[in-house]
């Protein structure tokens, strides 16, 4: 199985936002596939983080990265302006949407880029608890995230594991 981990950490008046997903025993390689996938998609997403870019640069980047693998993408969910507060706007979107503020990146900026990528159908409900969040197809589902400071040349990692 996958198991999803999203953690959140608050230090000296901020918020950060991080998660992976992880194998839980020996997975299929279909669960492996969806788990890089995911994690692919949201590097992809990051390397559009730099001033004068837009969300919907991330949100395409994204897009155009699981498009091709034949997964879908949770659209109901998104990522997140961090800071002072743990959810602000602006909302970072994972696909291309028209009718919302296509926001440009400035330096100072922090994001949570944060894509739900599904195995089957890209829709999910919400169970009885009002926080657990299953695919209505019984899929599996990977998600990565990572929070993102935009800086006057492109972006910094401020979640990032490989530092650990």
């Amino acid at each position: 199985d996958l198991l999803k981990v999203d953690t959140g950490a608050y230090f000296q008046g901020y918020h950060g936002d991080s998660c992976i997903t992880i194998a839980v025993g020996k997975v299929s390689p279909q669960a492996q596939r969806l788990m890089e996938v995911a994690e692919g998609a949201l590097y992809a997403g990051i390397e559009q983080v730099k001033p004068g870019n837009y969300l919907m640069d991330i949100a395409g980047a994204i897009e155009d990265y699981v498009k091709p693998t034949g997964y879908s993408i949770v659209e109901e969910f998104t990522g997140h302006g961090v800071g002072q507060a743990l959810h602000e706007d602006p909302h970072v979107f994972n696909v291309r949407c028209r009718d919302l503020p296509n926001v440009k990146l400035k330096p100072g900026m922090t994001l949570a880029i944060e894509p739900i990528i599904n195995a089957g159908s890209r829709f999910t409900r919400t169970l009885g608890d009002r926080w657990t969040v299953v695919t209505v197809d019984n899929g599996l589902s990977a998600q990565f995230e990572h929070t993102v400071l935009v800086t006057d040349t492109g972006y910094e990692l401020l979640t990032d594991r490989r530092l650990v």
